[in-house]
């Protein structure tokens, strides 16, 4: 896909490298933010952290953050028991473009774009992506210049792909959904019922300073 002269394309990801940083540097920080930041909700002092990587063409994370995540943030993360983190680990150049698009629009609204592109994903996660994106995004206040400005931004697309690219090789993810609760791994899709055993069996959160340790 090539947009205002900048191909947009996944690099990949390469082989997993366990829980150990290369060159023998000590236990990876789940914790540790990607270039562009970390978005979240929830309290800081939430005794359990979720991190969720997706990938927008995900039909099972779109079924997870229409009809479970709302229940999520309703029951957990508004009431303090949770604080959840949405992290990038896309499959394809169109599910990657979705994020960078998302990325653009700030954090602030960085969910509600994520939500507005999970529920109309049957609508853009097509073979040319470009016109209906545009069409749904104009709806959240993007311009056409916007858009293809936000598409041709490399500091992005580097952030994007310096996220999924870590959580390939530090934390063995290779599929989405994949969670990690207080950094208990769980892959695949989960209901608001097998969401609360796991919130609820999650290990106790490490002081602060500590590395998160990953956990199957």
């Amino acid at each position: 896909m090539v947009v205002g002269g900048i191909v947009v394309a996944l690099v990949a990801a390469g082989g997993g490298y366990g829980l150990w940083r290369l060159l023998g540097a000590g236990p990876a920080d789940l914790m540790q933010p990607g270039p562009l930041g970390e978005v979240a909700l929830g309290s800081e002092n939430a005794p359990v952290t979720v991190i969720e990587y997706a990938s927008m063409t995900c039909p099972h994370c779109g079924d997870f953050a229409v009809n479970t995540f709302p229940l999520v943030k309703e029951r957990y993360v508004d009431t303090g028991k949770v604080r959840f983190i949405l992290r990038e680990f896309p499959f394809d150049p169109i599910a990657l473009s979705a994020f960078m698009l998302a990325r653009c629009a700030g954090n602030d609204k960085f969910f509600p774009i994520v939500d507005l592109l999970f529920r109309t994903q049957r609508t853009w996660a097509v073979e040319r992506p470009l016109e209906p994106l545009l069409a749904i995004l104009k709806q959240a206040g993007f311009t056409e210049d916007k858009f293809k400005a936000c598409l041709a931004d490399q500091k992005i697309l580097d952030g994007v792909q310096w996220v999924r690219d870590r959580a390939a090789k530090e934390f063995n993810v290779s599929a989405t959904p994949t969670f990690f609760f207080n950094g208990r791994t769980h892959v695949g899709e989960v209901t608001i019922d097998q969401f609360d055993q796991l919130v609820k069996s999650a290990p106790p959160a490490p002081p602060p300073g500590q590395v998160m340790q990953v956990t199957r």
